[in-house]
């Protein structure tokens, strides 16, 4: 039986990246639990994407296409549809709750119930411009009693949910719809790019004992708490790595092509400068046009670095603040995405933030994975997983129609309904 195939789209603002997966199919023989394997993988740079919010709509199509084509011929596959990672300052998000009476009380809650029940919470007055991506129950209340993570097969009169409502821009989500119809791609769904990025490195202990998810991109911050073990606030700040890159321009008299050279290469160098205690960093081999071939590592990491990652992480403190779930997450922080792999990203962190704090590192997935085992792909290894839990979802929707139906023709359901017109025939 062919493998079903699972794409996703990372369009950020310094990247695009293109992931494409195999998931088996289940069989009578195979029962066990899917996972999907990496068979493609392309990164390109990003063009036309500013902060999240596309701003050149041609440009942005041919480096999707350009990303696409090298995966496509990576996987050896054709790409039909994917899951596309939204993110960016046009974000933001709010907690609703539904209630329903259950239509069957003497029989047990069922999926249609919990279905009506989401489908309450998700109405809610909107602005004309914004649209909801994503609606993820946090709480179901059965009958006064709260905490029931999966309130299916229950028994009770009335059901109740607490729901965690995403919303976006409708212009930017109407643009990206328009880059997939011009490239002949089916849209899956969008998937807020933190949240992405939390299913790719984030533990359930984690999200049970309340951590805060912060993916730091090139243009944009996007960040998701989690408490109790459902998400529960999301949010993105406009400002991002490319801050810090600019920083180094200005503060070295470099392009912005050179700045960003020193930046990698000085993450790649920090671990032999703490070895050998270097003072001053060699950039001897990056070839810049600027004929820099040193730079005191003291002016480069705590006088132009530092400040940034300390305004980033005041932003981020700010953030938690304002979710009022700033008491609920001891887990810490969970940093990912390119801009994590920032020298003294972690220590600036602990100081400003006060709270625990690690690298987050996608090990999910399995496969072609050499290439993104790294921060920078959390939010990609991410469309990935939400795809399989997508197709776990609906084959056991299919599963439990068939059953229905299957009842409903043997309880003879439909000779009765036959029974009932053949009166009115003459």
């Amino acid at each position: 039986m062919a493998d079903t195939l699972i794409c996703g789209i990372d369009i950020g603002s310094s990247k695009i990246a293109t992931i494409v997966a195999a998931c088996p199919k289940e069989t009578k023989e195979t029962k066990e639990a899917k996972e999907a394997k990496v068979i493609g993988f392309n990164v390109s740079p990003s063009r036309g994407i500013r902060k999240g919010l596309i701003v050149d709509i041609n440009e942005v199509t041919s480096a999707v296409e350009e990303s696409i084509d090298k995966a496509e011929r990576m996987a050896g596959h054709k790409i039909s549809s994917a899951y596309v990672s939204v993110g960016g300052p046009h974000i933001s998000s709010l907690n609703s709750r539904g209630i329903v009476a259950v239509a069957n009380p003497q029989a047990e809650i069922s999926e249609d119930d919990v279905a009506r029940v989401i489908e309450a919470a998700r109405a809610i007055s909107l602005s004309t411009t914004r649209e909801i991506i994503e609606v993820i129950p946090r709480d179901f209340i059965v009958d006064g009693q709260a905490g029931i993570k999966n309130a299916v097969g229950m028994t009770g009169v009335r059901l109740e949910v607490e729901t965690h409502i995403i919303t976006a821009s409708q212009t930017n989500l109407k643009n990206i719809e328009r880059v997939f119809d011009d490239l002949g791609i089916t849209n899956q769904g969008f998937v807020f790019s933190a949240m992405a990025a939390a299913e790719a490195v984030l533990t359930t202990t984690e999200k049970e004992l309340g951590v805060v998810l912060v993916d730091i991109g090139g243009g944009k911050i996007d960040v998701c708490i989690y408490v109790d073990g459902a998400l529960s606030y999301s949010s993105s700040i406009p400002i991002g790595a490319r801050h810090i890159t600019n920083d180094i321009a200005v503060g070295l008299r470099v392009s912005l092509d050179s700045a960003e050279k020193i930046k990698l290469h000085l993450s790649q160098s920090v671990n032999d400068s703490k070895k050998k205690k270097l003072t001053e960093l060699n950039l001897h081999d990056l070839n810049l046009t600027e004929n820099l071939t040193e730079v005191s590592l003291k002016t480069l990491v705590d006088g132009i670095i530092a400040p940034r990652l300390e305004e980033i992480f005041k932003f981020i403190f700010e953030e938690i603040e304002k979710s009022g779930f700033g008491q609920q997450v001891p887990a810490g922080l969970v940093i990912t995405g390119g801009g994590a792999l920032t020298v003294g990203m972690l220590e600036t962190g602990k100081k400003v933030v006060g709270l625990p704090i690690r690298l987050g590192i996608p090990d999910k997935v399995t496969g072609l994975v050499e290439e993104i085992i790294d921060p920078s792909f959390a939010a990609t290894s991410g469309l990935i997983l939400y795809g399989t839990t997508n197709i776990m979802k609906n084959e056991f929707r299919l599963k439990n129609f068939g059953r229905i139906w299957k009842d409903f023709s043997l309880g003879g359901s439909v000779g009765k309904l036959k029974d009932f017109f053949k009166q009115f025939i003459p």
